[in-house]
């Protein structure tokens, strides 16, 4: 099964892990076309993190320019309070559970952080 679609799962809300990790590679991935498809869910106490830090939302708008597909779940984001900040991003807001079923279950590659 050749797959070429990469799911990157963001979930800590260390900054540190975001920078040199998680946004280096993501963000690489889709411009040197290591990947075909890229996308990276922000997940957890990621959402509260990215919904503060001004560097990070550059980041962010720099990986939708590269077409990379940006999905962050309601559910955390709601707890956290900020669902309109990540939507203002260009980030789809969704419940997330199904879809990362699905991404599961059709054999995506999945990286989590």
């Amino acid at each position: 099964m050749s797959n070429d679609s990469l799911v990157v799962l963001w979930t800590s809300g260390d900054r540190e892990v975001a920078t040199k990790m998680v946004f280096m590679y993501t963000l690489n991935a889709k411009k040197k076309k290591w990947w075909g498809a890229v996308t990276l869910i922000v997940w957890g106490p990621s959402s509260k993190l990215l919904s503060e830090d001004a560097e990070l939302q550059q980041k962010i708008a720099e990986m939708k320019a590269e077409g990379i597909k940006l999905e962050a779940c309601k559910a955390c984001s709601d707890q956290y309070g900020v669902s309109s900040s990540l939507e203002n991003l260009g980030i789809e807001v969704k419940f997330m559970g199904v879809p990362l079923t699905d991404y599961i279950k059709k054999g995506e590659h999945i990286l989590t952080f």
